[in-house]
């Protein structure tokens, strides 16, 4: 797991494999929850991209202005050339914990798998608290961070809710996507779903589903 924390491991994974890749969840996964907290209109910051076709989905959606940043320039060179056509969505090579962004400027920051490979590396409490310290600091103050997971929340709340962002934590679940279509998963089952934590600023009591 630890690989997933390190630079390296992604530029080396790109190379060898530039085909589009989906971690936990397609867009068709999470539609409807980011519709409930995301307009198409917003402004819109996916943090981790690699070569998900998750921003993409969302242009073809109607979403109009989405940024995408990742870790490794290998694959942010190949997302630039693939969607050079879309000048809406645009691409940059950039650490999540340290983002070059104006202060406000993103209405919300969608975060899938990230969090998760941020955990994976070396000083991961540290650099989970900058990742949210910086997400915080340029979302608006109405925004939201969406975030996909694979963890239960008795683990990443403990990083969401810090008095430091005064995010309003609201935590929902997506089945895992079967592959058996007659599988119905048990969303009771921590092993059968993933976890959406929606952080919103400026935000009432969140209610949990």
């Amino acid at each position: 797991m630890a690989q997933y924390g390190k630079t390296a491991y992604w530029d080396e994974r790109y190379t060898k494999d530039p085909e589009p890749f989906d971690w936990y969840q397609r867009y068709s996964g999470v539609r409807d929850l980011i519709a409930q907290y995301i307009k198409k209109e917003d402004n819109i910051l996916v943090a981790g991209c690699g070569n998900s076709r998750l921003s993409e989905d969302l242009y073809e959606d109607g979403y109009s202005s989405i940024a995408n940043i990742d870790i490794s320039r290998v694959v942010i060179d190949q997302m630039t050339d693939k969607y050079k056509e879309k000048p809406a969505l645009t691409w940059q090579q950039m650490n999540v914990c340290s983002l070059e962004f104006p202060d406000e400027s993103y209405d919300a920051v969608i975060g899938k798998a990230t969090m998760d490979a941020v955990l994976c590396g070396e000083g991961s409490t540290a650099n989970i608290a900058k990742m949210c310290s910086e997400v915080s600091r340029v979302l608006n103050g109405s925004g939201v961070f969406f975030i996909v997971s694979y963890g239960v929340p008795d683990n990443r709340l403990n990083y969401l809710e810090n008095d430091d962002y005064a995010w309003t934590v609201t935590v929902h679940t997506v089945p895992k996507p079967t592959v058996s279509a007659t599988a119905v998963p048990d969303t009771k089952d921590a092993n059968s779903v993933h976890y959406v934590y929606v952080c919103q600023k400026g935000a009432g009591a969140g209610v949990a589903e």
